[in-house]
């Protein structure tokens, strides 16, 4: 057999086995949870409102990050050519993911004060840029910096609030990793230590979807979307954020932000949305409620797992766009920008057109 070949049986073993290992742990949380983790947050207990009403476990976000550390600690026994293992990005990468879990699993146990989350988050993102993770934006290290730590504490946030309805915020992730590991295979690089990674916790968010999907038996928790949030941020700066093949001085790319905006293409329409419209209620952002893009489409007549197939073939449609986006990426047109773009703004008007069609007939029903 041919080293590729080899790569692929072991890639492919590895993955069955991730899905296997994540519907088991979370089946045996299912089985002793019990009390622990239960979680439907409601008017007395502020943040994100869940669109169901019974309480389920909130522990999903475990399975995601034992297959995560399995999925490092199997490196060494990967029969890769030429990696380099356990390099500082790799090391910063699990220091930001585990903070993010612990930031999460306090959040879930003592409802922590927002102060408190965002200087974890804000934390896990600077562990993340000292290890070598920054978005190259300009040649000012500042700038970059800024942008870098509002984007990893402004995804964390985003892939929290999304985590509303159930499947959504795994089938969404789901398709961000598949873009991910996309963009690895189209650069040829098979031994990447990072595909492996990827697979893992892949492979754990589709075994936790065997228990969330709807009528789900449990939620990730603020331990799942938290831990999903900076690793869904850093694995985007290594494959999404710093294509720039045409360095043109340093200057800012339009086209840059062309595959982050496709495949981030759900939470950044969701969390626009909800956000703008929060502040011209004058309410804040940071209070939750059922006014996200998914109880819009909910509230227009479709059932839950309408709205999780919705998104998820938005997210999906993505992944296609942004494979086209990378093969083309060197000679890429200004009109393809224009194009992408003009995409993205089309969904975000069409959920704002549907936003308000949903909220009359609430209003008609009242």
């Amino acid at each position: 057999m041919s080293h590729i070949e080899i790569m692929q049986l072991f890639y492919g073993l590895f993955f069955g086995i991730a899905i296997s290992f994540s519907i088991l742990i979370n089946f045996l949380i299912l089985r002793f949870s019990r009390n622990l983790g239960m979680r439907n947050r409601d008017q007395n207990e502020p943040g994100i409102i869940r669109w169901g009403s019974t309480s389920k476990p909130a522990l999903g976000g475990f399975s995601f990050y034992i297959v995560f550390l399995i999925s490092i600690s199997v490196l060494g026994i990967i029969p890769t050519e030429g990696s380099e293992y356990f390099n500082k990005q790799l090391i910063g990468l699990l220091a930001a993911s585990s903070l993010g879990f612990l930031i999460g699993l306090a959040d879930d146990a003592y409802n922590t004060n927002p102060l408190v989350k965002f200087i974890g988050q804000f934390t896990s993102a600077n562990l993340l840029i000292t290890t070598g993770y920054e978005i190259q934006l300009t040649d000012f290290h500042e700038i970059n910096y800024v942008f870098t730590v509002l984007w990893i504490i402004g995804l964390m946030n985003s892939i929290n609030m999304l985590d509303n309805m159930d499947a959504i915020t795994s089938t969404v992730s789901l398709a961000i990793l598949t873009g991910a590991m996309a963009v690895i295979l189209m650069r040829g690089d098979i031994d990447n230590i990072y595909l492996i990674v990827i697979l893992g916790v892949a492979g754990a968010l589709i075994g936790f979807l065997f228990f969330n999907w709807n009528p789900s038996r449990m939620y990730m928790g603020d331990t799942g979307s938290q831990f999903l949030g900076v690793f869904l941020a850093g694995i985007s700066i290594l494959f999404f954020w710093n294509i720039r093949r045409d360095p043109a001085g340093g200057m800012i790319q339009i086209k840059q932000f062309l595959i982050p905006m496709m495949l981030f293409i759900v939470p950044l329409i969701d969390t626009t949305t909800v956000v703008i419209r929060r502040l011209m209620r004058r309410q804040s952002p940071f209070v939750g409620g059922k006014d996200h893009i998914t109880h819009q489409l909910a509230y227009l007549g479709l059932p839950d797992q309408g709205v999780a197939i919705t998104l998820g073939l938005i997210s999906f449609a993505s992944v296609g766009i942004t494979v086209w986006i990378y093969k083309n990426f060197d000679n890429w047109p200004f009109s393809g920008s224009l194009l992408v773009i003009g995409y993205f703004l089309a969904v975000f008007v069409l959920f704002q057109i549907l936003y308000n069609v949903a909220q009359r007939k609430v209003r008609r029903s009242a």
